[in-house]
């Protein structure tokens, strides 16, 4: 049976040349220009997945995700324009399970859409728990998608979630830019090394939202990073 994926964006040159890519690659989509007919339809009938442009007329996608919170848990990707909407997004922790940076690659979003998928499909299918990296005051549980420090819930996004285990993996050993971008995004996968910095900087301010003096992750200049040792 054929997964749904919900497009919600006002452009709809964007709506287009996204359906045709993924109903290419076997899905069904329902496309929507705007927040308030999106709410109304995913409401009555749920998609597998939803991708949400944060601003739309009638309705922008963080109030269409708030609302759509109240009545479901799925997975939810926000396409985004500007830096200081991140920044507002994370700080409001709606609920979102990724994002995307506008201008995106096709290839990037399909590739996060189906990491979600199964992610979502492994949880509901009471997929045996993968090991728990505990590293000091850091514990990652892979299946609840969950990030604690120092017993405290640092929400992360699947890209950033993924880049914090292939850091902590293994303390001390240096990880490149383009080894993180593999281990965040899959290979054959092109995404600019600057992404990889802004993730990081992104991470390191969530973890210095909950504690000031979080130092773990260290930047080696022009080789890449790595997580301290205990």
């Amino acid at each position: 049976m054929k997964q749904t994926i919900a497009l919600v964006d006002d452009d709809r040159n964007i709506l287009i040349s996204v359906q045709m890519t993924l109903e290419q690659e076997g899905f069904s989509v329902v496309t929507y220009t705007d927040g308030e007919s999106a709410l109304q339809a995913l409401l009555a009938k749920p998609v597998d997945l939803a991708v949400l442009d944060i601003k739309m007329p009638r309705m922008d996608g963080m109030e269409l995700l708030q609302k759509l919170r109240t009545r479901t848990a799925m997975p939810v990707i926000f396409l985004t324009s500007k830096d200081d909407e991140l920044d507002e997004l994370m700080g409001l922790r709606l609920g979102a399970d990724d994002y995307i940076t506008k201008p995106f690659s096709q290839r990037l979003l399909l590739e996060r859409i189906r990491a979600l998928l199964r992610r979502n499909e492994a949880t509901k299918a009471g997929a045996a728990p993968a090991a728990v990296i505990t590293r000091g005051n850091l514990t990652l549980d892979e299946t609840k998608h969950q990030c604690l420090w120092k017993g405290l819930d640092i929400q992360l996004t699947v890209t950033e979630f993924l880049l914090v285990k292939a850091l902590a993996a293994r303390p001390g050993m240096v990880k490149s830019r383009d080894q993180l971008i593999d281990a965040a995004y899959g290979e054959n996968v092109y995404v600019d090394d600057r992404t990889i910095d802004s993730h990081v900087k992104r991470l390191r301010k969530k973890f210095r939202n909950e504690d000031e003096e979080f130092d773990q992750i260290e930047t080696l200049y022009g080789i890449g990073y790595r997580y301290k040792e205990a």
